[in-house]
């Protein structure tokens, strides 16, 4: 399944609903899932060089007529032909379609675009409804004020008393911690608003979370891309304050970056993470984020399934990224990339980073907005990622060590005849090549998922870390086989 996110349009991605990613973005000309590069080898990277189209995300398929290679367990590059694929890194820019949500982004109606603040209208309309509600209020208190003198009448005579008392007020109003006001009121003085800007002054609008007290925040890749060579970077809590924030570490292929802010404050408080494997379809669910630069807003909604398949792209549109998502129904719009997905207690299940969209424009921006399809990486693979980040600075991505195919198939995901830049398609000695796993061997299940697609595989691949025993199932000659595979590791993302 392919989404929309924060700055450029990415392939739809196979075997899952067609799903946007936040960014800053053109606008889609045609209510359909953005188009883009697919692909990366089984190991994590995407083959260069890559031809083809990825298929229509709303079919839910891999792209098209395209080859994903790479040795160890990353994806193929999709759209990438059956030829090999160009050796260079990152694949070329995705054919079309915008990518929405508030990371980077350049130019008007991207994700982060500002919101226009709409004219004011005549006072005359204003005013006449103002008088509307005057005439009304002093309708029903006659009628109240003729009530209470007939019951105070009738009361006089049979108690000899005329006082009639009534509450001064409706009493306090208690929100308990369970509610959503409750998980609203503890969890937004840990958000931030991020405004990411290149060296070019391009730029836009994404959410953060605070990780941890020394003043680290999660957050989309795709937010701060622009920001990460030079760029200037800033977070804003909601009570106004405003702090300077530096690049820790990014990772494309799982779009997920932490930040740093300079001089944090000393009275941080982390968010509380969950555990998002044990999310339940229906769980309710609370997104934090700026929709169209709209700071701080929340919205409700539940969990509408797990473990969807789904293809996005970075800031620059230069790397697709992969996640085995949660999909939820509350509204996420351009500028909540990189928010938390919050359950009822308040807990962080996981990062909001893509949406899929009628490709309508909303706000006058021309970007496109929420229908209910909105995407957030697992907690407990973001976790995975951000601690390694905070360590090293770099990705670690788990592989199997063979290049896989991106074309349009329901079949499973095949290892490629030819691997990435003329390398072999199962690495020498690599986790693929000790179970016995040869080129047009086709895996149709990791564990017991199943596997549709290329970039299925490796999205699922990348829940795992480096070390983990997987059992795949494949296909050779017409037999079934299963066999044991311990995944291997690729560090960076060239």
């Amino acid at each position: 399944m392919s989404t929309e996110n924060e700055g450029t349009a990415v392939p739809p991605a196979p075997s899952a609903p067609p799903v946007p990613v936040d960014a800053p973005a053109a606008p889609a000309p045609q209510a359909q899932a953005p188009q883009g590069p697919y692909g990366q080898d089984a190991q994590g990277q995407a083959p260069q060089g890559s031809q083809g189209q990825a298929p229509q995300g709303s079919q839910g398929q891999a792209p098209q007529g395209s080859q994903g290679q790479g040795a160890s367990g990353d994806a193929g590059h999709p759209g990438a032909s059956s030829s090999a694929p160009d050796p260079s890194w990152p694949p070329p820019p995705p054919p079309t379609g915008p990518y929405g949500d508030g990371g980077s982004g350049s130019g008007p109606g991207g994700w982060g675009s500002s919101y226009q603040q709409p004219a004011p209208k005549s006072g005359r309309g204003r005013g006449g409804l103002v008088a509307a509600v005057l005439v009304a209020a002093l309708v029903a208190g006659g009628i109240g004020g003729g009530l209470g003198y007939v019951l105070a009448k009738d009361n006089d005579e049979s108690t000899g008393s005329t006082t009639v008392s009534a509450s001064a007020n409706g009493g306090d109003v208690k929100r308990d911690p369970g509610t959503t006001a409750g998980v609203a009121a503890k969890a937004l003085p840990s958000t931030v608003t991020i405004q990411a800007e290149s060296t070019s002054g391009e730029g836009g609008t994404g959410t953060g979370f605070v990780f941890d007290k020394q003043g680290h925040i999660v957050t989309n890749n795709h937010v701060v891309a622009d920001a990460v060579d030079g760029g200037k970077l800033t977070a804003t809590f909601p009570t106004g304050k405003k702090y300077d924030a530096e690049v820790v570490g990014h990772a494309q292929g799982y779009d997920v970056a932490v930040i740093k802010l300079k001089d944090a404050p000393s009275d941080l408080k982390p968010l509380t993470l969950g555990d998002s494997d044990k999310v339940a379809v229906g769980d309710s669910t609370i997104a934090i984020g700026a929709p169209f630069g709209l700071s701080d807003t929340v919205t409700t909604g539940i969990i509408s399934a797990k473990n969807r398949p789904v293809a996005s792209s970075d800031g620059s549109g230069s790397q697709a990224s992969y996640m085995s998502a949660l999909q939820t129904d509350a509204s996420i719009n351009p500028g909540n990339s990189g928010g938390p997905l919050l359950d009822a207690q308040g807990n962080v299940i996981g990062i909001n980073s893509a949406i899929q969209s009628t490709g309508n424009g909303g706000f006058g921006t021309g970007q496109s907005g929420s229908i209910g399809l909105g995407f957030a990486i697992p907690i407990n693979q973001a976790k995975y990622v951000a601690q390694e980040l905070i360590k090293n600075g770099k990705p670690v991505y788990a592989k199997i060590g063979a290049s896989v195919s991106l074309d349009d198939s329901s079949e499973g995901a095949q290892i490629t005849d030819q691997g990435a830049g003329g390398a072999a398609p199962v690495e020498p000695g690599g986790p693929a090549a000790k179970a016995g796993l040869k080129p047009g061997d086709v895996i149709t299940k990791l564990d017991d998922r199943v596997i549709d697609s290329g970039p299925t595989l490796i999205g699922e691949i990348w829940t795992h870390q480096p070390g983990d025993k997987v059992t795949i199932t494949y296909e050779r000659g017409g037999k079934q086989h299963t066999v044991d595979v311990t995944l291997g590791s690729r560090v960076g993302d060239n």
